[in-house]
């Protein structure tokens, strides 16, 4: 029956080195030092006691040096002590760390009419940003892994964070956004480029800008036929969202519909032609039931994760070499002491 020894159990599993190989500079200096600074010979005892020639003998004996053998192993001991400080290291087992799938950025429309209280959550009725936000919240906590920017517009666009994993501050950011922030107009075009911009730098084909909005684009230096544009050069995949009821008034509680000339109105048509442009999607949600649904199938369409490359990690083995050592060092100074 053979014993596994953990040192070769060690070897077996993969030895990864030293991390600090220059402290075996320090083994031979104890034959350095007994070689520069020799011991100095004289023919007077190097010891004296007090209580007689018995004594005096033992003491003589003494100085002679260690037997060969406790010699030997401190020589070990010393061997030991210094693998225990230059870190001997061991591959831990392989581990394949997830990778983000996708660098996301979040364009939420903050203009004056997301405060339309036409939506319902949880059985009251609240204004459209409110809504998204929930939705949103609730969309950033099934991204974990990802890398997620979020930005807003109104009459200007404005990034309010960068493209990060820490997916707590992007909804931080999200819950303090108010309507008007930004303006009370829609710069749809302004936004795309503004998304673009911080998405271009990123690897090709993980580009995806998720854009939100219930108006018509009313303000901003481009217009979103010219911004889908850029988008498309620089390989951006745009998900364009029509967020909102279909408007209208109430004449005696039955809600009539807006026409779509009305400057309320969603411009359906420019945001589907904004996704179709870049290879993303369009999609209309009347309610927040039908924007959970949307979040939903965009998880599917833009998977979070991705296999990584499996890495080994180290584990530190520097106590083992150490325990050996001092172990070494009481058999040495024990072993003199039963010969004699």
């Amino acid at each position: 029956m053979s014993v596994s020894l953990p040192a070769l159990q060690w070897l077996q599993d993969g030895y990864a080195g030293f991390a600090w190989p220059w402290f075996w500079l320090a083994f031979p200096l104890p034959w350095l030092v007994r070689w520069l600074m020799p011991a100095r010979r004289s023919d007077a005892d190097a010891l004296k006691v007090p209580y007689g020639p018995a004594m005096q003998a033992i003491a003589q004996r003494g100085g002679r040096g260690l037997p060969r053998r406790a010699a030997a192993l401190a020589w070990l001991a010393w061997f030991l002590l210094c693998a225990a400080a230059a870190r001997p290291q061991q591959f831990g087992d392989a581990v394949t760390p997830p990778v983000s799938g996708r660098d996301l950025m979040l364009a939420v429309d903050l203009s004056g009419s997301m405060t339309e209280p036409d939506m319902e959550l949880g059985g009251a009725v609240v204004d459209r940003l409110t809504a998204a936000k929930a939705v949103l919240a609730d969309f950033l906590d099934r991204r974990d892994g990802d890398r997620v920017g979020l930005l807003v517009f109104g009459q200007r666009a404005y990034a309010m964070t960068p493209l990060t994993r820490d997916l707590h501050t992007v909804r931080e950011q999200l819950r303090d956004a108010v309507a008007g922030l930004a303006g009370r107009e829609t710069a749809i075009g302004d936004a795309i480029a503004l998304a673009v911009r911080r998405l271009r730098m990123q690897e090709d084909g993980q580009r995806v800008l998720i854009l939100l909005t219930d108006g018509v684009n009313s303000a901003g230096v481009l217009t979103p036929q010219k911004a889908a544009e850029l988008a498309k050069e620089e390989r951006v995949r745009i998900h364009t969202i029509a967020f909102g009821g279909d408007g209208g008034i109430s004449v005696f509680g039955i809600p009539l519909p807006m026409p779509a000339s009305a400057p309320e109105a969603i411009d359906e048509a420019t945001l589907r032609a904004v996704a179709e442009q870049t290879g993303g999607r369009f999609y209309r949600a009347r309610d927040t039931r039908e924007l959970v649904g949307i979040y939903a199938e965009l998880d599917r369409l833009e998977p979070v994760e991705q296999p990584g490359k499996a890495v080994r990690p180290r584990i530190e083995r520097y106590a083992w070499p150490l325990a050996a050592a001092l172990a070494i060092s009481l058999i040495a100074f024990v072993l003199p002491r039963r010969r004699t």
